[in-house]
């Protein structure tokens, strides 16, 4: 029961005639508040904070405004996927005065709380406009790698990853060489190419990340909207009707 379909071969579902349908929407409002939540500890550096605390260390001011905390109140988002998880986030956004821009491979639909579509084509261009990137789209053979090294360039110095999608959907390698070399700010990650993270890898030390450990759909709520959807289906599958996400 899981919003991702990568893991399972559904030409061998096929051939057996198992049907399928995902959980896709089940976590949207919880992982939509993840990636909102890793934007605003990124921006008002709540990671740094918390180090701060295990170390019983008070910080004094900060002389040098440019590396204060940020504000998102005018800031630009970039959603790369408008699902229920990204349309969600956007209207998040919107509540925190920024300005969203949209991934969407039709640029002529109407999308809620979002300012600007743009297409495939100009990502490379919106990427450079954004100050927070936000990945909540599925793994596909379209999206693996969509973030690589020349991409993870054409951002701001300044600018901010959010990892909520799946961790193929970025290099890593190249993130962590774009980390490292200041090519971007900082990197908020709920996923990884491998997970768990293996303990050698460079981002658990690094202070401009923030990592969750693939939490961000795990809440209370989670399994009431699975068994929800998983009855809804039953019904329609003894009805013969089409199943709610159905994907085999």
């Amino acid at each position: 029961m899981s919003a991702g379909i990568d893991v399972y071969s559904l030409d061998a579902l096929r051939a057996r005639g198992v049907r399928l349908a995902s959980a896709q929407g089940a976590n949207a409002i919880a992982v939509a508040e993840h990636a909102m939540g890793l934007t605003l500890a990124l921006s008002r550096m709540i990671h740094t904070a918390r180090d701060n605390q295990a170390r019983k260390h008070w910080r004094g001011m900060i002389s040098d405004p440019l590396a204060r905390e940020d504000e998102l109140a005018g800031k630009t988002m970039l959603i790369v996927g408008l699902g229920g998880i990204g349309g969600r986030l956007a209207r998040f956004a919107r509540a925190f005065d920024m300005r969203v821009v949209g991934l969407k491979r039709d640029t002529s639909a109407r999308v809620e709380n979002v300012d600007a579509l743009v297409g495939p084509a100009d990502l490379d261009r919106a990427l450079g406009e954004a100050d927070v990137v936000a990945l909540t789209c599925p793994l596909t053979p379209e999206t693996e790698g969509l973030i690589n090294a020349a991409r993870l360039k054409a951002m701001k110095p300044t600018a901010h990853l959010i990892n909520c999608a799946r961790g193929k959907v970025v290099d890593e390698d190249a993130l962590i060489a774009a980390l490292q070399a200041g090519s971007i700010a900082a990197a908020g990650l709920d996923v990884t190419r491998e997970e768990p993270l293996p303990e050698a890898s460079p981002l658990w030390s690094m202070e401009n990340v923030l990592i969750t450990p693939h939490t961000g759909g795990e809440t209370a709520a989670y399994e009431r909207r699975v068994v929800d959807l998983l009855v809804d289906n039953i019904g329609r599958l003894s009805r013969g009707e089409p199943l709610v996400n159905g994907i085999v």
